[in-house]
């Protein structure tokens, strides 16, 4: 397939063009905030010189990306907007052949003393647990030589494929000071990381292989009877393959961390369950951080408290807003009033002007609930603006809302459509067609509440974040 290609003078150019005067030329408010300016059309955003960041996804890079994502453009077309119109050469691609890195399991250590020490002392896991998973072959302690003289030593936490074959590690560190480093060994198949497979009906998954070593320890009575994956991340490619290799399996828990990263991880895999046909779906949360927190908890030993997720925070008192307004906005204007609003939502974000455009957003979403609660109503169905707003609640995703506010009018334009399209099909609908109608208007509420849900979100976490500073400072 043909391919445009930039020259390295071009790729330097776009690499280096200052963020700041790019915006400004493009009537872009930025606002000031220290070394940094804050895209006024999106205030989880910061620029400085050929580099953004975006604070709320905890992404960032340089020019190119930047045109990207918050522009929707291709790569050509991010390169040539930013080169002022310049294009690339178009070259035929050569056929790729893509070298993949040959697995191999990092080398043994003659003893077991760290890894034991590491687990047993520090992680607090059972030695019975432990046993069992280091006479399998799946655990075992690593002596590999560093630049310095000295050999490191990890955990290494092993997963076989099908015929029993390694073909996955895992390396966690048994260095107490520090993070440690956590890290798959290179030529790794997603698929067969660290497992435990049982004759049960269950599938436990987790994030990490501590995290299932810990929950084995909290809960052990029977624990080899069921099967348990670790991700070693959160991808799903464990969790299917246990699933293809397991058919008695229909029932799935999902054990990942009681944080902002793993309530999402968990919104994700529940969908991609659903869409593999399985209903029987649990999500099964730590009381705290995670297995392992809670494992010291057990223990008596201070532990990192769960973090909630901010969107989860602040969905209900945003929707419970939007019930209540929905019982006194008019529908006889339905149509115009929500364009309009989309309108206006991009100037008021230009100028800064961030409440008035939330306004718009949650007057938006009250008009389409309302509309909803109109289409149930000629049903004879009859529903309160709280249970409809409770309703609207349940369909805000914190994995499904991620994309930046400056582009959100763009992308309800075409929902919007489509409901209309929906509303004025010809001929006489059916109560079926009234009840999808309903849904449909329901959806929209939510798509529109997303947007208010996002930006309190954002500012909570600027909240938090000024609270915890505030903390470090009193205690130095």
């Amino acid at each position: 397939m043909p391919y445009i290609e930039f020259t390295d003078s071009q790729r330097e150019r776009a690499a280096a063009v200052d963020l700041e005067a790019f915006l400004l030329s493009r009537g872009e408010r930025l606002l000031s905030e220290g070394r940094d300016k804050r895209l006024a059309s999106d205030h989880s955003v910061t620029v400085r010189g050929n580099e953004w960041f975006d604070h709320a996804t905890k992404e960032g890079g340089g020019p190119v990306t930047f045109v990207q994502k918050f522009y929707g453009l291709s790569y050509p077309e991010a390169m040539s907007c930013l080169l002022n119109g310049e294009r690339g050469e178009i070259r035929s691609a050569p056929p790729k052949q893509k070298e993949k890195k040959e697995f191999q399991l990092p080398p043994r250590n003659d003893t077991m003393r760290r890894v034991y020490a590491y687990l047993l002392k520090q992680r607090l896991v059972s030695r019975n647990v432990l046993d069992t998973f280091v006479h399998a072959g799946l655990i075992y302690e690593s002596r590999e030589p560093s630049k310095g003289g000295n050999d490191y030593h990890n955990a290494v936490f092993v997963g076989l494929d099908e015929h029993g074959v390694p073909r996955h590690a895992h390396k966690r560190s048994l260095y107490s000071t520090g993070p440690g480093l956590k890290r798959n060994v290179g030529g790794c198949d997603p698929r067969y990381s660290f497992h435990h497979t049982g004759n049960s009906d269950r599938l436990y998954v987790f994030e990490a292989p501590v995290d299932l070593l810990s929950f084995l320890t909290l809960y052990q009575k029977d624990w080899q009877s069921h099967s348990y994956a670790a991700l070693c991340g959160t991808s799903e490619h464990a969790m299917l393959w246990m699933l293809e290799q397991n058919p008695q399996i229909r029932n799935v828990l999902l054990c990942l961390d009681h944080d902002e990263a793993g309530i999402e991880a968990s919104g994700r895999l529940t969908e991609i369950l659903q869409g593999h046909g399985y209903s029987c779906i649990s999500v099964l949360q730590p009381e705290n951080k995670d297995w392992n927190e809670d494992l010291k908890a057990a223990h008596g030993l201070p532990a990192l408290p769960a973090e909630e997720h901010p969107q989860l925070i602040v969905a209900p008192d945003v929707c419970q807003f939007i019930g209540e307004k929905s019982e006194s906005v008019k529908l006889d204007r339905l149509e115009k009033e929500i364009s309009g609003l989309l309108q206006f939502y991009p100037e008021h974000l230009h100028w800064g002007h961030f409440g008035k455009a939330m306004e718009c957003m949650e007057h938006a979403s009250a008009l389409a609930l309302a509309a909803s609660r109109r289409e149930l109503r000629q049903l004879g169905v009859s529903v309160s603006s709280e249970e409809l707003a409770q309703r609207m609640c349940d369909r805000i995703q914190p994995h499904q809302n991620h994309s930046v506010l400056k582009n959100r009018h763009r992308e309800l334009a075409p929902r919007v459509q489509a409901v209309l399209a929906k509303k004025y099909t010809p001929g006489i609908r059916s109560a079926e067609d009234k009840r999808q109608l309903a849904e449909a208007w329901l959806d929209l509420a939510a798509d529109f509440a997303k947007v208010s849900v996002k930006y309190e979100a954002e500012e909570l976490k600027k909240w938090q974040k000024q609270q915890q500073e505030s903390k470090q400072v009193m205690t130095m």
